[in-house]
């Protein structure tokens, strides 16, 4: 494979940005984390939210799908194909990433930190996805 494919150099970096967001779930999953241990998760998140969608529209353009102009559309199309199992929790996602990037409320950011724990991670982490990377 010597072709320099952009979804691929994505999904690399994608994979080590979920690695470090899994150390960091299971650090919270050890025990309660400082202030500023939590806005490194957020940061974590955020991060990998957007290397996820990013990865998901670089792959559906390289398979030929047009009109995607941001993380709504990536997630909507590859929800419709089958490449993401839970398009609502995707959408969820964006939704707490957007409040994450331009607002801080603590309150707010344990709720995040809560869903990413316990949903959001799961479902980057969701071996069917990246699989079909693979196979689709």
């Amino acid at each position: 494979m010597g072709e320099n494919i952009r979804w691929i150099q994505r999904f690399a970096n994608y994979k080590r940005a979920l690695s470090q967001l899994r150390n960091a779930v299971e650090l919270m999953e050890e025990r309660e984390l400082s202030i500023l241990e939590k806005q490194g998760v957020i940061q974590s998140f955020e991060y990998t939210h957007e290397l996820a969608w990013k990865t998901l529209k670089d792959f559906l353009e390289h398979r030929g799908s047009i009109g995607i102009y941001g993380s709504r559309d990536a997630t909507k199309k590859a929800f419709a194909l089958g490449l993401i199992e839970d398009g609502e929790i995707w959408m969820e996602m964006i939704k707490s990433r957007n409040l994450t990037s331009y607002t801080y409320d603590e309150r707010t950011a344990d709720e995040i930190i809560d869903l990413i724990k316990d949903s959001y991670f799961h479902q980057n982490y969701n071996r069917a996805w990246m699989e079909a990377f693979i196979y689709f």
